[in-house]
């Protein structure tokens, strides 16, 4: 590129670049950068819960069936032999799981490529499926089960014949925390039950919570790129950048140019500005962007700091985007070196004295005056922004485009519009897969979790049932330890969600669009509402097995 930009210097070239600087292929390039680190969250949260289910379900299947692991080897079976059952009985299930699992990837790929050839006017867009994805999805798949259940059907191959037929023995109880500080006279027995409980199992209850925060962190993601892409279009184009139709016209004109639209029917303000390629250099860093010479006193384009407070735009100097600065590793106050791309070609050094918070593109501002004056040119401009009355907007947009030194238009209002429409099935695709994972974990871990509670303590409910407690004082105690544990995983999920969200917004920073960490109120609570309707529809469907329980036959002697 240096070479060929050596050879075309003297025809006028000003800078050529390749095909992977091009704006179409940057953003697409973006997005799959995006969805790359996508793709490696989700599946670590996931696999994680998943080997924290098969280790909770596989613990308690081994501790049911003591008494058999005990016959077989008895009988001559080796640790070898008992710990390969097992396992192969994990790895079925999980065969199981990644089958289901690669139809629904296939599903969501089609879905996606459908979608992303719709958001980028692609002519065609083939989903392919390569082997090596398969494979490594059944082998990653396959290790997790295997590493998340290992510790359980250790304790099963090593589990000593003569203590496997024994039942095993009453847990130890010992004094809760709301004891030693005194608290117990504040709630009733079955309350202080739980806490007992709870404080029986610590690992099992962290883990639980731990599952369900991540459920919750997860459908937090969805909502915060709604949030995040809707304030940066208000402060992009409702506090920034103001105007209706944008025009922009085949070469430098004089102002008086202004004159001749402000009479167009319909316009209510004009304000004109000039774009000029340039290569912006600061030690040994350069970037190549262009610097717009806005009018200082204009309403229809307004400088923003940090806060988003309007910034006066000083009379000599250039003000950058704060993110072009980080870029560029300079502050306000360092001399900047601007190359001109265009015209004469001037290299000028010029100060930086200030820096201003945008979320689309990297830019240069100066005075208008200022610009010109830089590029040894007259009051000339090489764009216009309109304000205009909305009775009269299409015709006046009409009569641009049919003009005959105009070279584009733009229609703000139509192309946030249009930028709505398109993202508004991208945004709802990608909050239907976050809540479909966030959902199913959720209601995984506490079905689960009271399911397994109630096969472990169906002999103490039972004898509670017996002395003489109420069937909703039993299924207080079951689920209300399960409810202690949602209520304490929402706000730990939420802290979960705002760092997942922090870091996919920091990774998400490029040049091209910069993503604010905006987070909603109804973001929260949404996650916490899926979170609470998982534990209703859980308990709902435990409750029936209360109700059934049958207490002669769960007090019956295993021996």
């Amino acid at each position: 590129i240096d070479r060929l930009d050596e050879l075309l210097k003297p025809y006028g070239g000003i800078g050529a670049y390749a095909r992977k600087d091009l704006l179409s292929n940057r953003f697409l390039s973006e997005e799959l950068k995006q969805q790359r680190t996508i793709a490696t969250i989700f599946p670590i949260m996931l696999f994680g819960v998943a080997a924290f289910l098969l280790n909770v379900v596989t613990s308690r299947l081994i501790s049911l069936q003591r008494e058999q692991i005990a016959g077989l080897k008895a009988f001559g079976y080796s640790n070898f032999s008992v710990g390969l059952h097992y396992t192969k009985l994990i790895l079925m299930i999980t065969a199981i799981g990644v089958i289901a699992g690669i139809g629904f990837g296939i599903w969501m790929g089609k879905g996606m490529s459908n979608i992303y050839m719709t958001f980028y006017s692609l002519p065609f867009m083939i989903y392919v499926l390569k082997a090596k994805v398969i494979v490594a999805a059944i082998f990653i798949s396959m290790g997790v089960a295997v590493i998340g259940t290992l510790y359980a059907v250790y304790n099963a191959a090593s589990l000593p014949p003569a203590q496997a037929m024994r039942s095993e023995p009453p847990a130890l109880y010992h004094t809760t925390l709301i004891e030693k500080l005194g608290l117990q006279r504040w709630f009733s027995q079955p309350t202080r039950m739980i806490f007992r409980h709870i404080e029986r199992h610590p690992l099992k209850s962290l883990m639980t919570i731990l599952g369900l925060s991540m459920a919750c962190g997860t459908m937090m993601i969805g909502g915060f790129q709604e949030g995040a892409i809707k304030y940066m279009v208000e402060v992009q184009f409702g506090m920034s950048q103001r105007s209706d139709l944008t025009a922009t016209f085949t070469e430098p004109t004089s102002q008086r140019s202004l004159y001749s639209l402000k009479s167009l029917q319909g316009v209510e303000h004009v304000e004109g500005f000039r774009v000029v390629t340039a290569k912006l250099r600061f030690e040994h860093r350069s970037y190549r962007t262009a610097i717009q010479g806005i009018d200082p006193n204009g309403s229809l384009m307004r400088l923003l700091d940090t806060s988003l407070k309007v910034i006066d735009l000083p009379p000599e100097g250039i003000i950058l985007t704060d993110y072009l600065a980080e870029i560029l590793h300079l502050k306000v106050g360092d001399i900047l070196t601007v190359e001109v791309l265009e015209g004469d070609r001037q290299v000028v050094q010029v100060p930086v004295v200030g820096l201003a918070k945008e979320y689309l593109g990297l830019n240069g501002y100066m005075q208008l005056n200022s610009l010109n004056r830089l590029l040894n040119e007259g009051n000339a401009i090489s764009a216009a922004r309109l304000k205009v009355d909305k009775l009269y907007q299409s015709q006046v947009y009409a009569e641009l485009k049919g003009a005959p030194r105009i070279a584009g238009v733009v229609e703000q209002e139509s192309a946030i519009k249009s930028f709505y429409e398109t993202m508004d099935e991208t945004i709802l695709f990608f909050t239907f897969i976050t809540t479909l994972l966030g959902g199913s974990i959720a209601f995984g871990v506490v079905y689960n979790s009271i399911r397994i509670a109630l096969s472990e303590r169906n002999r103490e409910l039972a004898s509670l049932r017996v002395l003489g407690f109420h069937r909703s004082e039993v299924a207080y105690i079951l689920l209300g330890e399960m409810a202690v544990l949602t209520l304490i995983a929402i706000p730990v999920g939420m802290m979960i969600g705002y760092s997942l969200c922090a870091f996919l917004a920091l990774e998400f920073d490029s040049d091209l669009y910069r993503i604010p960490l905006m987070l909603e109120l109804k973001v929260y609570a949404f996650a916490a509402l899926v979170v609470i309707s998982s534990y209703i529809i859980s308990a709902l469907m435990i409750w029936r097995n209360l109700s059934n329980l049958d207490m002669v036959a769960v007090l019956k002697s295993k021996e």
